[in-house]
This record gives C-alpha cells, structure tokens and sequence, in this order.
C-alpha cells in the first residue's frame, strides 16, 4: 500500500512547480532563477515517479534519470553564463546583464 495516493503526489508537484515559476518570474538573480528551475524540473520527475508508481510502470523512473540529467546539463550551462560573465568583468548575478554577451 502506498504512503502517499497520486493526487497527493499530483498537489505537490503543482506547489512546486508553482514555487519554482513564481521564482523564475519574480526574481532577477542568475542563481535563484536556477534554482528554480532545478524545482520545476523536480515537480515534473516526481510526477513521472508518482504516475510509475501508481501505473507499476518503469517507465517512470526511466523518465526520473533522464530528467535528473537534464538538470544537471541546466545547471553546468547557467554556471558557465554566470562564469562567463564574471569573466568579462561584470560580476553580478542581475539576468537584465546577459544580453550583452556577445560572441
């Protein structure tokens, strides 16, 4: 017997994806728009995971890793803008300052 239904699953997905769109939206740091993006990348695995789990289905989990992947490639790509800027002498995390890297 499961600890937690799917629609308990489905309602925290939807917080943090909530949680995470509202920190994309509203926050201009580098940083903290990563971080919501890693949440937002996490409601949609455990979604994955739930839906697995309710529907005894590998496939969930499958879609977890590649999704855990995928968060990893996000995160070392917005690492490397954040670097890339600090390199060109503009050492702040502010998002309006990446239009101008250019080649």
């Amino acid at each position: 017997m499961p600890v937690f239904s799917f629609n308990d699953t489905l309602l925290l997905a939807t917080i943090l994806l909530s949680v995470g769109l509202a920190g994309v939206l509203i926050r201009r740091n580098l940083l903290f728009m990563l971080m919501s993006l890693d949440i937002m990348l996490n409601a949609a695995a455990l979604v994955f995971v739930g839906a697995g789990a309710r529907w005894h289905d590998a496939a969930g989990q499958v879609m977890f890793l590649l999704i855990l992947a995928l968060a990893a490639v996000e995160t070392a790509v917005g690492l490397a803008i954040i670097l890339c800027l600090h390199a060109r002498g503009r050492p702040t995390l502010d998002a309006d300052t990446g239009n101008l890297l250019q080649g």
